[in-house]
């Protein structure tokens, strides 16, 4: 059986696949969809404080290890970007990148990222937990979400890391380059997939994260962050799925 770990974004938890796994049970791989640090269910906010995303990928990167053999790895977002670091840490199947927040060194590509960026910034030196803009999240992330699905997530958003959000998008400001995924593509093979009217993480950026990770990149048509519930969120699963099956019989 292949296992599949699906890494959710930034003020959500492992309820954020709760549709988006339906597809993969339903072929017969096992999905797990963990809450990264802090992100549980009654924790409280401050549980993320301090939380760097090197400790985010080193989490993953040891769930990942865990299993009897290599699972494949997806991440949405901020999940994308460690699931990007924690293959670096660990042997994958194969890394599934969905709408993600690109590493240290790929430079956003719009305005509304220098903006977002800028913004996180200032908000994040007040606290060591930065509690989510929903007004934002309704009109970037969720712009495509039927409203009464659309405020059942929202109600569900929680504090996210200060340390880590600034790690992802202001990494020019990082010494340490937390982000930096190291030279050369990343091991195995790696889809990348962007919808094409995200503002989050253009297609654009989505794109340079791909050509830097060494990953294949497809735009979907119409699609904007949420790719895993918006309307079409199916449509990505299938993709998905299909990718595996070529990726596994190419390997046999």
């Amino acid at each position: 059986m292949t296992h599949i770990v699906m890494v959710h974004g930034a003020f959500c938890g492992g309820w954020a696949f709760e549709r988006f796994r339906e597809p993969f049970e339903a072929r017969g791989y096992s999905v797990a969809a963990p809450d990264l640090r802090g992100h549980a269910l009654g924790e409280p906010s401050s549980a993320v404080s301090g939380c760097s995303m090197s400790e985010y990928a080193r989490d993953i990167a040891d769930l990942c290890a865990g299993f009897g053999e290599p699972p494949v790895l997806v991440g949405h977002s901020l999940g994308g970007l460690v699931g990007q670091l924690a293959a670096r840490r660990t042997k994958l199947k194969a890394l599934v990148l969905l709408a993600p927040s690109p590493p240290w060194g790929v430079a956003g590509s719009s305005l509304e990222e220098a903006v977002t960026a800028f913004g996180v910034q200032m908000l994040s030196s007040l606290s060591g937990a930065v509690e989510p803009d929903r007004d934002v999240m309704r009109r970037y992330s969720l712009d495509r979400m039927p409203p009464a699905e659309r405020e059942a997530i929202v109600a569900r958003l929680r504090a996210e890391s200060a340390l880590a959000l600034r790690q992802t998008l202001n990494w020019w400001l990082d010494p340490f380059m937390t982000t930096s995924v190291g030279p050369g593509p990343l091991p195995g093979p790696v889809l990348a997939l962007g919808g094409e009217t995200d503002t989050v993480h253009p297609s654009q950026t989505v794109a340079a994260t791909a050509e830097r990770v060494g990953a294949t990149c497809e735009v979907l048509p119409g699609m904007s962050h949420w790719l895993i519930g918006e309307p079409g969120w199916d449509v990505v699963a299938e993709r998905v799925i299909r990718w595996l099956a070529d990726e596994a019989r190419a390997a046999a």
